[in-house]
């Protein structure tokens, strides 16, 4: 018999946010904005495991209330505000591997920040990682709002363009004529345990998209996006997973 692949859904949630401050226990529709990612990792049919790091023990204890599992809290040096996704995904992998012994095979990352996941897109992601062995990581994107090639840099007092193609002036270009590109947006992403251990990275070399609507690429930074994801949920949802259990923490 072949042995399960471990599937391990890690939702990173500092306590210190300054743009929105206690935003990731804060009630979004009724439920704590972490109770949403929460929820993707437990509704999965392939996630296995479904943990919170993070540095509070508010954080953590309402973590605990919506279903997941808080078996360490992280260190305050690792919850800074220019602390990076990788040291935390690979202190949680060491604290896993030295208390318990427990190595995933697949990690899967569901920011808080955002909580409009399509239905299934965590099952999409990990399988369709599995099916390449050579693919090291699976990250949601959506068309670009702006198209790059029409952004500029401000070197000195000129500006020059960002990027270029084989077009001809591409900024002068009609949208049609240009590439297409993708924003990636910060619901998902599924990659290997030895892309964080052995590339120290959490995407590797071989990126794998995966394509969501634009209707989901909500990310919440601030009151203004809060605002406007409260408004979407209650006059225009999208299908979307949402908590069904553990009411918003006061």
């Amino acid at each position: 018999m072949n042995r399960r692949t471990e599937v391990l859904a890690l939702i990173p949630a500092r306590g210190g946010s300054k743009g929105l401050p206690g935003k990731n226990i804060k009630p979004l529709a009724g439920f704590p904005l972490i109770a949403y990612s929460v929820a993707a990792g437990l509704k999965s049919k392939l996630v296995t495991r479904t943990i919170v790091s993070t540095d509070s023990e508010e954080i953590a204890a309402v973590a605990r209330q919506c279903g997941a599992e808080v078996p360490f809290l992280r260190p305050a040096d690792l919850a800074q505000d220019r602390t990076t996704d990788w040291p935390v995904f690979e202190h949680a992998l060491r604290a896993l591997k030295d208390a318990e012994g427990y190595e995933p095979d697949i990690l899967v990352q569901l920011r808080p920040t955002s909580p409009f996941r399509p239905l299934g897109c965590v099952d999409e992601a990990v399988v369709k990682l599995l099916e390449d062995p050579a693919a090291d990581c699976v990250r949601t994107v959506t068309p670009s709002g702006e198209n790059p090639y029409k952004m500029w840099r401000l070197v000195g007092d000129h500006m020059e363009p960002l990027l270029s193609c084989d077009l001809a002036e591409p900024y002068n270009q009609p949208r049609q004529s240009l590439p297409a590109t993708f924003w990636q947006t910060g619901h998902l992403d599924v990659f290997r345990r030895q892309t964080v251990l052995d590339k120290r990275s959490l995407s590797g070399d071989r990126i794998l998209p995966l394509v969501i609507d634009r209707c989901y690429a909500i990310d919440i930074d601030n009151q203004q996006q809060w605002d406007m994801a409260e408004w979407i949920l209650a006059k225009h949802p999208p299908e979307m997973v949402r908590p069904q259990q553990s009411p918003a923490s006061s």
